[in-house]
């Protein structure tokens, strides 16, 4: 079913003649951020900003991740399942123009212009109304997002300005008398808009209302100086003369329908200086119409008083010049007096002087030479006075900076300039910023199809894509390789890739003829200052894909600010780029693929291997630096293994604003961590390969980046035992029997520990090992032998008591308080763990004090206390939210929804035990998501519906026998058994209950009574 978008009024979805409800604010934030920005990928960190600002807590992700799952729902729910796609970077919307009411505006409105461009003013009319007639009140009206409501703006000044240019045809046309109605309204709307009082005075005018007219502008003078402090423009006090005068320039023509005006004669010698246009130029579709709409419109609104400037901006090689130039072609009818155009070469040692390129114009102009003025404002001036009554366009290639420019403006709002450079000339006022980025794979194939030919990149088609990537989709990359392809009609495409993938070639390869890679990134590179062409080459030495602002203090070894400005330069030179994450000091940058490239050549060139060396360690040393202050913040006190790695120390201002929010800093930094441990087990230096590895740890386990951990931690492994680093292979197995843990690979877990202990008393470590036999007495307690488990735990205890870690110490109490439940030891299990939040208070660790609020809660539920137990679940929630813990939260809201139903509150129990599950399926937490299931299945049974508890019980039995946990096992089949007697089916009741008995005679003794009481317990009931 088709599926329509409105946002020009409330944000609405319509399918057929149905309106979908778009749930909560956060929802609609997102459908419209992606509505605005249809059919291009739109990041998760724009999403996260369009939802929460510049402030977004450390849950952000996962609401986007939600609110996606919840809009693809509902699209589902109405046949439009592919509506929302996934890119690599965030998530795009998929709808043709027709689909969403904006698009249709701004092609009516388009249509409109082209009418009023042939004189066809009745036509013209008729696509205005109609574009004015979608809106249905304020674009995206109560969605109070910063983001949405800027884009709101524009989409409110397209509208307006729309309206005015409608107004003004109908006034044309002699229809005043209809428009004094909406005129007057609009004024109202709109108080400071001139032009539309203008419009209201003269449609006031020439219904012989004078008077009215005369009063609209003292109004709006009033208006103008309360509001603004200025006068009304030049153009409204004419107006005004002219009807106190009753001026008939002002009355209409006879019969104006019928005046058709000829176009504006051409200067005489019109000079056209544009470069030829592109042959096969693809792509860039949304820039060209942007510069040719803001530039007809510019051209068309006479009460401008500012030139228009388009800013065209990116790196080298990206194609600025060919966007500049098929732009000026594309518009160069409105400007009939001319196009004027001059490489200004700003990006070499010696660009073209605003007067060179000044002596030129003027000649081109008509001024002879004898004529030419000595100095640069004298020729400025004459260059400004010749265009004053000329509608000329002026495009200016590869502007270096504003100085080069600024002499180089008209002086007449009737021309337009069109600008390209690679850094943003943020300088030029009011100009118009349109950034061109590389290629998507799509326009890669097809410009690599114009030029090698459409059959040839057809039949290699894997091949032509893998040769896109190896030119980063860079035009100017593709470009050179679609010649080489075409001048070598005998080469397949395989063979220009397997060409390309030797890097250190790879630039080589690049050239044809004048085209090259390395020599266009050369200008840019050899411009730069020496301390940012040596952090240019240093940002090689990163295998990272992104890196932040703090690694170019580590990498030059120079305080952070100066060290900012220097990559900031590198990113005005379009040399690094911004990623669009973070700002200030969270800015992060990244490198295109090519001109990584060309960084490495320079770094082997210009720096030697002792250099590189330095720079590396002290960026890892750095790194492990912020990553034990950002854990320590979060975590309270260590509970890791140390080593003596050497740390390179940051300012502790700039800490403390780098890991204001731990868990966000580990979010950004999460890949460099990554890349960082695979770097520094390469180049040996092993001791900062485990630290790092351990103390990411925390992190990747609190977001549950299971991939990220196995693989540092086989990094860090193999390192450690090819340096023969007994304590670091220990820590690192340790960490790697958590992960097990967390895996629910209990086996695995318990041959990592075991290996841990071991290594760890052949080098005196007790805390090590009192760490590892505290998760042995884990896995005791899961399998049921809680004997074992408890004197692990006392021993671990003892241990921690004794080096005084308080934090470890509490977290081996909330274990011993559980065994103390399982034998139903209430108070007892009350006393260790009043100790253990005391000791995690002090400790100042937040995760430890969630887990013993949890374990907490359990020992209300077990003494009947479901009030009590529901407040300190709660608390225990609020805390792991504050943490982004997404696993924690799962256990806390299934700790609330049992004690919910204990409480006979079955809708909010429902409520807290579905999000529970979502959250443990997304983290692929099984143990935790089995537990829920088993919640679930109680609450259906107190519900009344026995049968549909059944399903519940047998996915949690499916989920404990693949995580081999038999004790859960047993107990989950006795409910099983009782699922299937309450439903009528006393032989699978039987199976059941039978199975559970088989079971606990496995367990070990103390486990196994649990068992056989809950069953002599259910065998009591069915005798009475």
């Amino acid at each position: 079913m088709r599926v329509e978008f409105r946002v020009l009024g409330p944000l609405e979805v319509v399918t057929g003649d149905q309106r979908l409800d778009l749930g909560g604010i956060r929802q609609q934030t997102v459908l419209a951020a992606l509505l605005l920005d249809a059919n291009r990928a739109v990041t998760t960190g724009r999403l996260m900003e369009a939802i929460y600002g510049d402030d977004p807590p450390t849950t952000s992700r996962a609401q986007v991740q939600i609110c996606i799952s919840a809009l693809r729902r509902l699209f589902a729910a109405h046949s439009s399942a592919d509506v929302i796609s996934t890119q690599s970077q965030g998530y795009a919307i998929q709808a043709d123009s027709s689909q969403i009411d904006s698009h249709r505006f701004e092609k009516l409105v388009l249509q409109a212009r082209r009418a009023r461009e042939a004189r066809d003013l009745d036509e013209a009319i008729k696509h205005y109304r109609k574009a004015l007639a979608l809106w249905r009140g304020p674009a995206l009206d109560g969605i109070e997002s910063r983001l949405v409501q800027s884009a709101a703006s524009r989409l409110a000044e397209h509208r307006i300005t729309a309206n005015e240019d409608c107004v003004q045809l109908e006034l044309d046309l002699g229809r005043h008398h209809e428009l004094v109605g909406e005129l007057t309204e609009l004024v109202e709307e709109y108080p400071l808009r001139e032009r539309l009082r203008g419009q209201l005075m003269l449609a006031l005018y020439r219904s012989g209302r004078q008077a009215e007219a005369l009063q609209v502008y003292r109004l709006a003078r009033q208006t103008m100086i309360e509001e603004l402090g200025i006068e009304p423009n030049e153009r409204l006090q004419q107006l005004e003369y002219a009807i106190l005068t009753s001026d008939e320039s002002l009355d209409l023509p006879a019969q104006p329908a019928k005046v058709v005006e000829e176009p504006a004669p051409r200067v005489p010698n019109a000079p056209s200086m544009l470069p030829t246009d592109i042959a096969d130029f693809t792509g860039r579709t949304k820039q060209i119409d942007d510069i040719r709409q803001r530039l007809t419109l510019a051209v068309d609104d006479r009460s401008r008083f500012a030139v228009p400037i388009i800013a065209i901006v990116g790196k080298a090689g990206i194609g600025k010049t060919t966007v500049a130039v098929h732009s000026a072609h594309s518009v160069a009818e409105h400007f009939p007096d001319g196009q004027l155009y001059a490489d200004l070469h700003g990006g070499v040692s010696r660009p073209t002087s605003p007067m060179q390129v000044l002596e030129r114009f003027l000649r081109v102009l008509g001024v002879p030479g004898t004529a030419l003025p000595d100095g640069l404002e004298e020729r400025a001036e004459m260059y400004r006075a010749l265009l004053a009554d000329r509608r000329m366009l002026i495009v200016l290639d590869d502007a270096g900076n504003e100085s080069q420019v600024l002499p180089l403006l008209p002086g007449n709002p009737a021309s337009a300039v069109i600008i390209t450079s690679r850094s943003r000339l943020a300088g030029l006022a009011g100009a118009i910023h349109v950034d061109v980025d590389v290629f998507d794979s799509s326009q890669s194939m097809d410009l690599l199809s114009r030029i090698a030919g459409v059959e040839r990149v057809q039949s290699e088609a894997e091949s032509a894509a893998a040769l896109a990537e190896l030119c980063g989709q860079l035009p100017l990359a593709l470009r050179i390789a679609g010649a080489r392809l075409l001048a070598r009609p005998h080469w397949s495409i395989e063979q220009l890739v397997g060409r390309l993938e030797d890097e250190t070639r790879r630039l080589d390869e690049l050239k044809h003829g004048d085209m090259g890679i390395r020599a266009s990134i050369s200008l840019t590179y050899d411009s730069a200052a020496e301390d940012a062409r040596r952090l240019f080459r240093r940002l090689a030495i990163l295998d990272s894909q992104i890196f932040s602002a703090w690694i170019s203090a580590a990498l030059l070894d120079m305080p952070f600010a100066d060290a900012q400005d220097l990559l900031d330069d590198l990113a005005d030179a379009q040399l690094v780029e911004t990623t669009g994450v973070g700002r200030g000091v969270h800015t992060q940058y990244r490198f295109h693929d090519l001109i990584r490239v060309f960084a490495r050549e320079r770094l082997a060139a210009e720096e030697s291997a002792g250099e590189r060396g330095a720079a590396l360690g002290r960026v890892l040393g750095g790194l492990l630096f912020l990553a034990e202050a950002a854990r320590r913040r979060e975590y309270g006190p260590d509970i890791l293994i140390h080593s003596d790695a050497s740390l390179w120390s940051l300012p502790r201002d700039l800490v403390d604003q780098l890991i204001a929010v731990p868990l966000a800093w580990f979010e950004r930094e999460r890949m460099i961590l990554v890349s960082g441990i695979r770097q520094a087990a390469q180049a040996g230096l092993v001791e900062l390969c485990w630290s790092l590895t351990i103390n990411a740890v925390t992190f990747f386990e609190a977001r549950v980046y299971l991939d990220d951990w196995r693989e540092t931690h086989d990094i860090a492994l193999a390192a450690t035992r090819h340096a023969r680093d007994k304590r670091g292979q220990a820590a690192v197995l340790h960490s790697m029997g958590s992960l097990a843990i967390t895996e629910q690979r209990f086996d695995d877990a318990q041959r990592e520990f075991e290996a841990a202990v071991r290594l760890f008393r052949e080098v005196s470590d007790d805390r090590g090992v009192a760490m590892a036999i505290r998760n042995i007495g884990f896995l005791d307690r899961m399998n049921g032998r809680f004997d074992e488990a408890a004197a692990h735990y006392e021993w671990a205890l003892e241990i921690f008591r004794t080096i005084g870690d308080q934090v470890a110490a509490a977290y081996a109490l909330h274990n011993l308080a559980q065994l103390r439940l399982e034998f139903d030891d209430l108070e007892g299990a009350k006393r260790l763990l009043s100790e253990a939040l005391q000791l995690s208070g002090n400790g100042g660790s937040r995760r430890v004090r969630a887990q013993v609020l949890h374990r907490m809660g359990h020992v209300h539920l077990q003494s009947d206390e479901p009030a009590l137990a529901a407040r300190v679940f709660d608390e225990a929630l609020t805390v792991v939210r504050d943490i982004g813990d997404p696993t924690g939260e799962a256990y806390a809201l299934h700790g609330l929804g049992i004690a919910r139903l204990r409480q006979g509150m079955l809708a909010e129990a429902e409520g807290a035990l579905r999000h529970a599950l979502m959250l443990a399926s997304t983290s692929s937490q099984r143990l935790a998501e089995a537990r829920v299931l088993v919640g679930l299945g109680e609450l259906t049974i107190a519900s009344g519906n026995p049968a549909q508890a059944v399903p519940y019980f047998q996915q949690a039995l499916a989920l404990f026998r693949r995580i081999q946990v038999p004790l859960h096992e047993a107990r989950t089949l006795v409910m099983l058994g009782d699922a299937h007697l309450a439903a009528g089916d006393s032989a699978a009741a039987h199976d059941a209950l039978a199975e559970a008995h088989a079971l606990a005679e496995k367990l070990d003794p103390p486990a196994a009574e649990q068992v056989r009481e809950q069953l002599a317990e259910r065998a009591r009931r069915r005798a009475e």
